[in-house]
């Protein structure tokens, strides 16, 4: 809702149209909501109910839309049943096929944006997956934008709409907004691509001169001579070439013994930067579920440690400490 408003006002009226029909449908009244399942059960739609948006998830505005867009056939007939003063704005809405071609649209574009967020999510990510993504799904709007002009082909709904003839809308300029709007927040992110590719996989890092540079904007107490020349010991070192791995296991267990102190230092810099709030979301959510109502009691300091130990990565070797176990004799 916040990126259509921001690139377009006719995008954020449309999506304030179709959550207005949803909640119209799902949440206005218990009996209405029955009927419509009872209805699409009926008429053996592609699902039996509606999705409503909750603005706390990242991925329920596009969940919602592609939900709304395969059932919108189902969800006109429903709609015209009801022959009430309510829904004919909404019936209107529905058969108003430029409306529906924004609609079409707002479903494709929303689809591609989750699925940028599903790669931005997870535990183990790092900031270096995050800025692969990223700037992908950059290079991906500039297809997209191409696309609108020639075959749609990542537009399958749109496509579907206007039935292969020219849309009326100007969607290249909500691209153009869009790219600008992504170039603009991450403008000022400090590491260069041969600073991440170095992380990534420092074998591959072609200029050194073009490395020690980038890192030296991002770590000035660093000397750029040391950096060139450990990056220069360390892809000639042939035993980690061979047994290169995932840049974590790499650069904490792996380069230790190579003798690139100072490399090392950066990279764990960035390996340790938090790439995502998934920490602070899965503690807020363990929380959640540590403070409930059937908790006989809870100090802030249980709290504390049930945190730890429902967060913490390390998983301790039971065998291990069962076999240390000393018996406790009675005097």
């Amino acid at each position: 809702m916040v990126l259509c408003a921001s690139l377009g006002e006719r995008y954020s009226e449309v999506m304030t149209t179709v959550m207005k029909l949803v909640n119209y449908l799902r949440a206005s009244s218990a009996l209405q909501h029955r009927l419509l399942r009872s209805f699409l059960v009926e008429v053996n739609a592609t699902f039996d109910d509606l999705l409503l948006h909750n603005n706390v998830r990242w991925l329920s505005k596009g969940k919602v839309l592609e939900r709304f867009w395969a059932l919108r056939k189902e969800l006109e007939t429903f709609l015209l049943d009801q022959k009430s003063a309510k829904a004919k704005p909404f019936v209107d809405f529905m058969k108003n096929e430029e409306e529906m071609e924004v609609v079409a649209f707002l479903t494709d574009i929303t689809s591609h944006l989750n699925d940028l967020n599903l790669k931005l999510q997870g535990k183990n990510s790092t900031v270096c997956d995050l800025m692969s993504a990223v700037r992908a799904f950059q290079r991906k709007l500039e297809v997209f934008k191409c696309d609108l002009q020639q075959n749609l082909l990542h537009f399958p709904r749109l496509l579907d709409q206007t039935a292969g003839k020219h849309h009326r809308h100007n969607y290249a300029e909500f691209l153009e907004k869009l790219i600008t709007n992504f170039q603009t927040r991450f403008e000022d992110f400090p590491l260069g691509k041969q600073v991440l590719l170095c992380i990534e996989n420092p074998f591959l890092v072609k200029s050194i001169a073009e490395f020690s540079t980038e890192a030296m904007k991002v770590f000035p107490w660093a000397n750029a001579a040391t950096l060139q020349t450990e990056l220069i010991e360390l892809q000639e070192n042939l035993a980690l070439q061979e047994s290169h791995c995932d840049p974590v296991t790499f650069w904490t267990k792996m380069v230790t013994a190579a003798g690139v102190p100072l490399l090392q230092k950066m990279a764990l810099q960035i390996l340790t930067m938090f790439p995502s709030t998934y920490c602070c979301e899965s503690a807020f959510s363990t929380m959640n579920m540590v403070k409930n109502a059937y908790r006989s009691t809870l100090t802030n300091e249980h709290l504390h440690q049930c945190l730890r130990l429902a967060l913490t990565p390390f998983k301790p070797k039971f065998k291990q400490l069962v076999a240390q176990r000393r018996c406790h004799l009675s005097h």
